[in-house]
């Protein structure tokens, strides 16, 4: 076999799926389990899924294409996600963006050479009252300025 979980992940999907009597109902918790320990959703993720699952690729792959918070490529260590949608651009998410751009010298789904960052506009992160905001992993940020993003991206480091 290829791509496999490694021990304490097959564990974890072992209780996920005692969880969900339903196939179909562990696959979200199981492509997230995919995500943080591949890196992303690969193909050969799905493949491994659909062996483990029990379910059809087609159906994982269906899943997993919908979902945006699913990485079908990898991303940097840090992947920020700039939220775009009408409150974060009526308060400068767009000039936000522009300025992590330049700062880290990629354009918007690029990363960085040395793999460390990840930058992206994303619809909507559902985080209208800390508008401008960003998502950096799994942590939110917000209300932005460019002295905050300053601050984060030397946090990061």
């Amino acid at each position: 076999m290829g791509l496999e979980f490694n021990d304490s992940a097959k564990k974890e999907l072992e209780r996920i799926k005692a969880r969900y009597p339903e196939r179909q109902a562990a696959l979200l918790p199981a492509l997230y389990l995919a995500q943080r320990e591949f890196g992303y959703v690969s193909d050969e993720a799905i493949k491994y899924l659909a062996q483990v699952l029990e379910l059809p690729k087609s159906r994982i792959y269906g899943v997993a294409s919908f979902y945006t918070m699913f990485n079908k490529k990898p991303v940097g260590k840090y992947f920020i996600q700039v939220c775009a949608n009408i409150s974060c651009a009526m308060m400068g998410a767009d000039g936000l963006f522009d300025y992590l751009s330049s700062k880290l010298g990629i354009k918007e789904g690029e990363t960085t050479k040395d793999g460390k960052y990840t930058l992206c506009k994303v619809e909507c992160l559902g985080a209208c009252g800390e508008a401008p905001m960003m998502q950096v992993n799994e942590k939110y940020y917000g209300p932005l300025t460019r002295e905050k993003v300053d601050k984060i991206l030397s946090e990061l480091k």
